[in-house]
């Protein structure tokens, strides 16, 4: 039996605390609203925003990678729940828009404050250099 090397070691511990952050933040961002909606409707709701237009429904599942069946049976879930509207693409009407209400606009940045203020005081237990060097490596990491 070899003996691990210490990279990979750290690499598993690594991956280990920010799968374990990542879900300690999705939890207690999601508190008071129970099951409105879950990651892969926030990340839905978050493509939309940053569009900043209506997109087609097969542009909406591409930016998410996902089969556009997939894409379709979270837009109807969140439609349902008055989240996002569809409508006709007045170019080709063939297609369908797909763009936020305003009580998706709103459900949309409260989360995203909830999920800040959760980061908020995580960070806090770091003092602001920590915090600094902690988002410099990160930043690095995230690099393509």
């Amino acid at each position: 039996m070899h003996a691990r090397d210490d990279s990979t070691d750290a690499a598993e511990q690594i991956a280990a605390l920010l799968d374990g952050i990542v879900r300690r933040q999705r939890r207690a961002s999601r508190e008071g609203f129970g099951d409105t909606v879950t990651h892969g409707q926030f990340r839905v709701l978050r493509t939309l925003d940053n569009a900043a237009q209506p997109i087609r429904l097969s542009d909406l599942a591409a930016r998410l990678g996902i089969v556009p069946r997939s894409a379709t049976s979270v837009v109807d879930d969140l439609e349902a729940a008055g989240l996002v509207a569809r409508q006709p693409d007045p170019h080709d009407r063939r297609a369908t828009l797909v763009d936020l209400t305003p009580h998706g606009r709103q459900l949309l940045t409260t989360l995203r404050e909830k999920r800040r203020d959760v980061m908020v005081t995580q960070l806090a237990r770091l003092t602001a250099a920590e915090q600094h060097t902690l988002a410099d490596l990160l930043r690095r990491l995230a690099e393509d």
